[in-house]
């Protein structure tokens, strides 16, 4: 039975804190954030109520590797013709559908792309919208596209998805484990001018190796451990170790199948190896809400965000670790991508 005493406790502690979450897949399922709902994980209003200060909202252009599946997914949540069948059309029309609902939030929530605007936003309990997109093939072969991307606002983004491309490899199984290609070095070079960073969270062996070599600031926005639990789109110690050498951080996912567990002790044991691993500087929350994947029990959506706290001080963490994984470490990372000027 859970103790009152210490259920208010994690509440007050999580609320002080400026949680932040590293993925939300919530702008695919093309629904108005600004209106409360029970669909899904995510709203403007659901976020408030978690506390949540810092919420990293992902653009999805590209599904499973099943030609053909992700416009049949866009045309059945009510995309318009005109952003279902390009990648890069695709790719505008959910960043702009974002900025359209920020407009819309009576100044609860922004689009956040420089440092001052973060702390600005944090000052007057603003909600900062951080922008990324998982896949470049968003691109469309066109590298001149990653500054449109960083002018859009977007600041972090992953070389791969669900399947490989014409980038480099995907971690997704049977893809074959291969390397960054030409075309995937100049987009990082790209993006290292721009102080774009670079998502490793769907690169295969191969490809994340060679990123982690690049200039490119990298980090994980959503991944499980291997430590904790084996999985093909789990991380390695040494990858979580040279994350943390280059100033990176693991977002932690919350999606079941990749934790080996369907309880939040399954999630705080991906978080604890982390920790003992990379340090304690180098792990957030990377939730992955609204990714298709079931959240651990008995959490619905991000309201039960507090109840990851609540488990991490169970479980004997002190509060200034605590805090630090709740969003002080995914603050300071973005901080510092934020701030980041094109070279």
């Amino acid at each position: 039975m859970r103790d009152t005493a210490e259920v208010t406790e994690a509440l007050a502690l999580h609320l002080r804190c400026c949680v932040a979450d590293a993925h939300a897949d919530a702008l695919m399922w093309n629904r108005d954030l600004t209106v409360v709902s029970e669909e899904g994980h995510v709203d403007f209003a659901r976020l408030k109520q978690a506390g949540v200060k810092i919420q990293c909202f992902t653009v999805v252009t590209r599904g499973l590797p099943v030609v053909g599946m992700f416009p049949l997914f866009a045309a059945r949540r009510g995309w318009p013709r005109r952003a279902r069948w390009g990648e890069w059309a695709r790719a505008t029309w959910q960043i702009d559908r974002l900025a359209q609902m920020c407009r819309r939030a009576g100044g609860e929530v922004s689009i956040t792309s420089t440092a001052e605007e973060l702390a600005g936003n944090l000052a007057a309990g603003r909600l900062s919208a951080v922008l990324g997109v998982e896949g470049a093939h968003a691109c469309e072969g066109r590298v001149d596209r990653v500054a449109e991307l960083h002018r859009r606002g977007v600041r972090f983004m992953g070389l791969t998805h669900l399947g490989n491309n014409e980038l480099g490899g995907s971690s997704f199984p049977m893809m074959g484990n291969r390397s960054l290609t030409p075309l995937g070095r100049e987009v990082l070079d790209e993006m290292a001018r721009l102080g774009m960073a670079v998502d490793v969270a769907h690169a295969s062996r191969k490809t994340l190796a060679e990123i982690l070599e690049h200039p490119a600031r990298p980090f994980c926005s959503h991944t499980g451990v291997n430590g904790a639990h084996r999985s093909w789109r789990n991380l390695s110690d040494e990858v979580l170790r040279r994350l943390a050498d280059r100033g990176g951080v693991v977002g932690i996912i919350f999606g079941t199948v990749f934790l080996g567990g369907d309880r939040l002790d399954d999630l705080a044991r991906h978080i604890e190896h982390a920790v003992r691993v990379a340090g304690e500087d180098a792990v957030g929350f990377g939730s992955d809400f609204d990714g298709m994947v079931p959240l651990p029990r008995p959490m619905r959506d991000v309201r039960d965000l507090p109840l990851v706290t609540e488990a991490l001080l169970r479980r004997g963490h002190p509060e200034a670790l605590v805090e630090k994984i709740a969003g002080g470490n995914l603050r300071r990372f973005f901080g510092e991508v934020l701030g980041a000027r094109p070279r």
